[in-house]
């Protein structure tokens, strides 16, 4: 039998984990000499790449003194909590890794929490001690605080750390003393992580996740807690509600490196994918043939907010995607609901709308964003927060919002924040800068992160974590500016753009195409204006002075996605399509709107 352990890395966006894991691979020895792997070798989707954070959690592998380890990153964004609740089922042991100079974070004390209370002990990393003005003393003080706070056990209290720089490639025990190499690291998880406990009894493996090979299908994976699966073995398939359904593992496969090795028999212990199962989920068992016996399933958080995804029905649609029915969309997000184990997908009276329930505003523009990619065309309603009747009373979700900022800003932040309900629970000065921590409603963070960034010049940085459903916090001032709309369809002209400058900001470029209804720019003013920017400059054959200055045009303001999604109004839907983020009126024509004004008034 051989040596297993399997660990969990658990880091706030940023500290270095995919840098960490990329060293431990290559002390692994995975790659060849003749080999250039590159950086950030595990944020394989684009996604992840160009956002900087890890989304999908992954598997690999490598060998270490004849000891097998089992590397399973995780994400450390609170919206993706449904990703990390999955993974920390396979994990025996947690390596917590945090900045020396930041310590630990809203999002790493989320992943923590999960992890102590599935029993699961902790192996700290202090990264980046080569940094400036870093206190890695003061660090390992924090995370025994955090720890304490989120009531660890005594054993788990008891943290063995090791400190160092993923970037140059080195840890040691004492971090005034660099080391050639991070052999220390991979020496305390051979110490300190537990094997895996192996159970008396038959075959036991818990679906915690779902992979799909577009040349045989759906796989599931898990950890094997108990007995022995074997190829072509019965098993029986025992769901969330308990239905049991014969099955037979076809394949078999467990991870080596970064990929997986098709093997006859997977021992007790090790993680591993199991192809031929029909028809499961995650969280179901997988179990023994004859005697089957479910194991727990797992809890998941509930989804804080929601979208509406409908069909693209501006005059623009078809023209850039392949896919653009309700039929598409529809069959995609049920494709989803089988790995994205947040999400919640509800059918509305129409039969082209889709309400979308999620975690966050983040954790459903990465669908959308994942869905522009593949070739759909859709459009996105605003995020709506969920509100619940506990014991006759309106409660809604709130969140623990952390901004890190200048000091001399800290004015602006808390006077933008207690604006939207937010309460101040602390602030910490760091340097020449202050980290204030807040409780504040979901509805109030939409929208936040646009306007702070734009008050601080880019200096605040904003992480939050949902913390739990308090009574309603009342009203929140929504966005102050109205919309600049479009009065027709045809071209943004330089001339008419210039003369409307005055009147707002623009979202389009001159000589853009734009229709009847598009949302092309912000009001300076509180109330919609419809304009027309279609209108070229009359032409005559008498010149007077002051006829042909160039126009100066100032430079549109672009949306992200998500920036979209925040900025929009309840009346407004963001056009997505696989080139274009448009923002438009749920109504395009003015008529129409007015007619719908006096029936609600």
């Amino acid at each position: 039998m051989q040596s297993i352990r399997n660990i969990a890395i658990i880091a706030h966006v940023d500290h270095g984990k995919t840098t960490l894991v990329d060293k431990m691979l290559l002390a692994g020895q995975l790659f060849g000499d003749h080999e250039r792997p590159g950086e950030l070798i595990m944020d394989s989707n684009d996604q992840e790449r160009e956002r900087g954070i890890t989304i999908l959690a992954k598997n690999v592998s490598i060998q270490y003194k004849g000891t097998k380890i089992n590397i399973i990153d995780t994400p450390g964004h609170a919206d993706f909590g449904g990703e990390v609740e999955r993974v920390l089922n396979m994990a025996d042991g947690v390596l917590l890794l945090v900045d020396a100079f930041e310590g630990p974070m809203p999002q790493t004390r989320f992943v923590m929490d999960k992890a102590l209370k599935l029993g699961l002990n902790p192996l700290v990393v202090v990264n980046k001690v080569d940094k400036p003005n870093c206190t890695p003393e003061e660090v390992h003080e924090m995370v025994f605080d955090l720890m304490f706070s989120l009531d660890a056990t005594e054993e788990q209290l008891n943290f063995p750390t090791i400190y160092g720089s993923a970037k140059n490639g080195w840890m040691s025990t004492d971090w005034r003393e660099p080391t050639e190499n991070i052999l220390p690291l991979l020496d305390a998880i051979l110490e300190h992580v537990p094997e895996p406990k192996i159970k008396e009894g038959n075959t036991q493996l818990l679906v915690t996740s779902i992979e799909f090979s577009k040349y045989i299908g759906r796989m599931a994976i898990g950890k094997l807690s108990r007995g022995t699966l074997k190829a072509n073995q019965q098993l029986t398939l025992i769901s969330r509600e308990g239905v049991q359904t014969k099955a037979r593992a076809r394949n078999l496969f467990v991870y080596e490196g970064f990929g997986r090795v098709e093997v006859d028999e997977v021992q007790s212990g090790d993680i591993c994918a199991v192809f031929g199962v029909e028809g499961f989920e995650i969280g179901d068992t997988i179990a023994d043939g004859e005697n089957p016996e479910a194991l727990p399933t797992i809890d998941i958080d509930e989804p804080t907010l929601s979208m509406v995804f409908t069909i693209n029905d501006s005059p623009f649609f078809g023209k850039e995607g392949k896919y653009v029915t309700s039929r598409h969309i529809k069959d995609r997000l049920t494709a989803e609901l089988e790995r994205n184990l947040a999400l919640r997908v509800e059918d509305t009276e129409s039969a082209d709308k889709f309400r979308v329930f999620g975690r966050g505003v983040m954790h459903l523009s990465v669908l959308i964003e994942t869905m522009r990619r593949e070739g759909y065309e859709l459009q996105i309603g605003q995020p709506q927060v969920i509100v619940k009747e506990i014991d006759g009373q309106k409660q809604e979700p709130v969140e623990e919002l952390t901004v890190d900022l200048p000091d001399e800003l800290s004015g602006t932040a808390i006077n933008m924040i207690t604006q939207r309900k937010g309460m101040m629970l602390s602030m910490t000065p760091k340097g020449e800068r202050v980290v204030l921590e807040f409780e504040i409603p979901s509805r109030g963070i939409i929208g936040l992160r646009s306007n702070m960034l734009t008050a601080t010049q880019g200096e605040a940085i904003m992480t939050h974590r949902f913390k739990e459903f308090q009574p309603h916090k009342g009203e929140i001032p929504g966005r102050l500016n109205g919309s600049l709309i479009s009065m027709e369809n045809g071209k943004a002209i330089p001339y008419s753009i210039n003369n409307l400058q005055d009147r707002g900001r623009f979202f389009i470029d001159a000589n853009e195409e734009i229709y009847e209804g598009q949302v092309i720019g912000e009001n300076s003013r509180s109330v919609d204006l419809v304009i027309n920017v279609t209108k070229t400059k009359k032409l005559t054959n008498m010149r007077s002075s002051g006829n042909d200055d160039k126009a100066r045009l100032i430079p549109p303001r672009k949306f992200s996605l998500e920036e979209a999604l925040e900025y929009i109004q309840a009346d407004e839907y963001v056009e997505v399509t696989p080139e274009s983020l448009r923002l438009r009126k749920t109504l395009l024509r003015e008529a129409e709107r007015k007619r719908g004004e006096k029936i609600l008034f």
